[in-house]
């Protein structure tokens, strides 16, 4: 028996970002950033700068005799868009494309019936926060902090 769906719905989440023919061009990064920042457009799962958490969890009973848990997690997120011109509506806007995306991959269709599931990890899983960063470090940087907030049975 699985104590969280918390490592399942992360590898869930990655695959799925990862399979996204929009994102082919897009780092996607487990965790925090590597050394290397030169990419210009990343995702990040499971971390955001400044969070104190990658994944925020809680767990209750879900009915009387304790057989089965609910368990509601939020993954934090982020998503970077840095260019070298000074154009901040461009970075704005690509980060908010890059999410759009994401928020895209969650919802269900046709094609894909089990997106809102992160592919039958949980029960749902939906983009729920979002905070815009902005800097110029050798260029326009927009941030996206994000959050993907799930719902699972254990």
């Amino acid at each position: 028996m699985a104590t969280s769906r918390v490592p399942a719905a992360v590898a869930a989440l990655l695959a799925i970002l990862r399979a996204r023919p929009a994102l082919a061009e897009v780092r996607i990064v487990d965790g925090p950033a590597s050394t290397n920042l030169t990419d210009r457009d990343r995702i990040h799962v499971g971390w955001q700068p400044g969070a104190e958490a990658a994944v925020d969890l809680q767990q209750r009973f879900a009915s009387a005799g304790a057989r089965t848990r609910d368990e509601d997690f939020e993954i934090a997120g982020y998503a970077e868009s840095r260019a070298g011109d000074k154009d901040m509506s461009l970075r704005r806007a690509r980060v908010f494309e890059l999410v759009g995306e994401i928020e895209t991959a969650l919802r269900a269709t046709d094609a894909a019936p089990t997106a809102p599931t992160l592919n039958g990890t949980v029960l749902w899983a939906h983009l729920t926060t979002g905070n815009l960063l902005q800097a110029q470090t050798e260029g326009a940087v927009a941030g996206l902090a994000f959050t993907v907030s799930c719902r699972a049975r254990i």
